[in-house]
Order: structure tokens, then C-alpha cells, then sequence
């Protein structure tokens, strides 16, 4: 009886957002925040060994991502970014 109320609700409660196609040449716009200490060296020795990282991937050192907030988050996903990547 479990799943016949599932596909009851499933019938009543309509999508929020219809799905659509995503284009050939899209790519997400990714925020990568980095601590200090720990990611954005790594990031850096990056850097300095000459390797690339895609140009749509931004990456923002703050001092430690343990003391980050939730809001920094979701204001980056307000603004328009697709993904973020917090590392430490």
C-alpha cells in the first residue's frame, strides 16, 4: 500500500522546474573556495609546476574553511555560480 499512496502523491504534486537541454558547448561556472593553508598551496605549487585548471573554475583563498558559512554559499548560488568546491 506504501508505494500505490507514492505514485498518488507523485500524481498530485506536479515538477517544480521542467528539465531542459543542456547545450553541447555549455560548462558550469564552478567557485573553488580554498584554505590558506592547505588547498590553495596546493593550488599554487599548481601553479608554479606550470599545470592549467579549466578558465570557468574560480578559486577564492580565505584564511580557514573550517570557519565558513552557509551563506557565503548560497550567496555564490544566488549570483549565478553552477557549482562550489570547498577544500582544506
Amino acid at each position: 500500500m506504501a508505494k500505490a499512496a507514492e505514485a498518488d502523491i507523485k500524481k498530485e504534486v506536479p515538477p517544480i522546474e521542467k528539465p531542459h537541454e543542456i547545450p553541447p558547448n555549455w560548462e558550469p561556472n564552478v567557485l573553488a573556495i580554498a584554505c590558506h593553508y592547505c588547498a590553495f598551496a596546493a593550488a599554487d605549487l599548481a601553479g608554479v609546476m606550470r599545470l592549467s585548471y579549466p578558465t570557468n573554475v574560480k578559486v577564492v583563498r580565505i584564511p580557514c574553511t573550517g570557519k565558513l558559512d552557509y551563506i557565503h554559499i548560497l550567496h555564490a548560488f544566488e549570483r549565478g555560480v553552477d557549482g562550489v568546491f570547498v577544500a582544506g
